[in-house]
């Protein structure tokens, strides 16, 4: 299965990119999942929800399923944080895994940068970065700079750099 990661500072725009980029990677016959990381506290459930409720009674892991989806909640009950690998060994193989945020992990990722932002270029100090998507003009870049708006240019992009 092939992963890329998308990375940046919070407020750039990562989730925006990856929410564009999924239909034209579908529209071009790719199958594709994600990974998002966030600093925040995940909950996909709520107060009186029987997940919630098993969760709360001390399940390592709790499944809800339906006829449209399902989910796996899983908790650390003080454990580390999982591991990008440990979560890509738990989702099923597609065409493309696309990992958002996880910008200090050691996968091959395209850097989202806003100026507007405040926050330096990770592409400076990170081999990892293959390219750079931005509205900027970004001259001193030692990796190639994408239009962030063109949606189409960066599936190309990615198609060709992991021969999909």
């Amino acid at each position: 299965m092939k992963r890329l990661g998308i990375a940046g500072f919070s407020g750039s725009g990562k989730t925006t990119l990856v929410t564009r980029l999924i239909p034209e990677l579908r529209c071009r016959g790719l199958s594709v999942s994600t990974i998002k990381h966030t600093h925040h506290n995940v909950s996909v459930d709520r107060r009186g929800d029987a997940s919630w409720e098993l969760r709360q009674a001390g399940a390592s892991e709790v499944a809800v399923a339906g006829n449209a989806r399902w989910a796996l909640l899983h908790e650390h009950h003080g454990e580390a944080e999982s591991s990008v690998d440990d979560l890509v060994a738990r989702m099923d193989p597609v065409d493309l895994l696309l990992i958002e945020g996880f910008k200090r992990h050691e996968h091959d990722k395209i850097e989202v940068h806003r100026p507007q932002v405040g926050k330096p270029l990770l592409a400076e100090e990170d081999a990892h970065i293959i390219a750079v998507a931005s509205t900027a003009e970004l001259p001193h870049l030692a990796c190639p700079r994408l239009d962030l708006d063109d949606i189409q240019a960066i599936a190309t992009f990615i198609i060709q750099r992991l021969a999909l």
